[in-house]
């Protein structure tokens, strides 16, 4: 018998979509909880706590935006993967800014849905690396932890390696396509504002002390002090 890699919720509507993600991800290992309605589904990720939830963003209920911020309003950093229409842009970039991991857009493979779930959670556990100290910050990547003038700063999964992955490489300058490649494990993906809305969000939260700056017309680089 193989060793559950742990349980994922999907919370989505359309059940024929909802069994088919459930069987490709149950074939990989994992354990898998399906919910068709957002209120069932929050319910769940709080009795539950999945390794990661796959969330639809049209969902009865609780849509799935207002379902990531009841999440990490309670500091729930459970890793999430949204699922969206192609009409659903500015719902995807709000769900990101508020802490969505990752997305996919419908009609997408299910083999992809299991990809993108298993980089999410890699993602999550984090690269080895020593613990960086950068102006106002202090990034320990052994418990994921950041810290600004000594107080705690929350960050997803992503936004905490992105930062780290930046201060290990103070000065370099990355392109998107190459941090996409390098943090999110996305060789090739085109949808480089992803890395932008990442980027902003961490800004707004490290405030003066953020450490990344845009190099025009390139990408973004880590400097040895904040603003």
């Amino acid at each position: 018998m193989t060793e559950s890699r742990g349980l994922v919720l999907i919370v989505e509507d359309e059940r024929h979509i909802a069994d088919v993600q459930r069987l490709y991800l149950a074939r990989e290992g994992f354990g898998v909880h399906v919910e068709t309605d957002g209120i069932a589904g929050l319910a769940a990720a709080r009795r539950m706590h999945p390794v990661a939830i796959v969330l639809d963003i049209g969902l009865p209920g609780l849509d799935g935006i207002a379902f990531c911020r009841a999440l990490r309003d309670v500091g729930d950093w459970t890793p999430v993967l949204l699922v969206t229409a192609r009409g659903e842009e500015a719902d995807r970039i709000l769900g990101l800014e508020l802490g969505a991991d990752d997305y996919l857009t419908k009609p997408f493979s299910p083999r992809e849905l299991v990809a993108r779930v298993k980089t999410v959670l890699r993602r999550a556990a984090g690269p080895p690396g020593q613990t960086e100290s950068v102006g106002r910050l202090n990034v320990d990547p052994i418990s994921r932890t950041v810290r600004c003038d000594g107080e705690p700063v929350e960050l997803t999964a992503t936004e905490f390696n992105l930062l780290a992955y930046l201060l290990q490489h103070v000065g370099q300058v990355f392109t998107r396509e190459q941090l996409l490649a390098r943090v999110w494990g996305y060789p090739g993906y085109r949808d480089t504002r992803m890395v932008d809305v990442f980027v902003s969000q961490l800004r707004a939260k490290l405030g003066e002390a953020s450490p990344i700056r845009t190099v025009r017309g390139v990408g973004y680089s880590a400097t040895a002090s904040g603003r």
